[in-house]
């Protein structure tokens, strides 16, 4: 594959990590050390131009991410009021 600047090799890198590590986005920008916007931008719409099969694997993962979000969400608040009531 031959990248024409240093972001095409970012997005292709972001898309490899979020395959191979079923990663989210804000998982993917902590690791990466950049913004959430940043990581989003590149793998769904710098990404495509760049490497079709690879965007179509990401954009799985996004969906899927997507669709349980809900969960994590209420884990995370599951958490923090249970963290609340043992400190009292």
């Amino acid at each position: 594959m031959i990248y024409y600047n240093d972001i095409d090799e970012r997005c292709v890198k972001l898309g490899q990590y979020v395959v191979e590590n079923k990663s989210t986005v804000r998982d993917t920008a902590k690791k990466f050390n950049i913004s959430k916007s940043t990581v989003h931008k590149d793998i769904t719409e710098k990404l495509s131009k760049i490497d079709f099969a690879l965007y179509e694997e990401v954009e799985k993962i996004l969906q899927l991410n997507k669709s349980e979000r809900h969960i994590r969400g209420g884990e995370a608040t599951k958490r923090k009021y249970q963290k609340i009531h043992f400190q009292k």
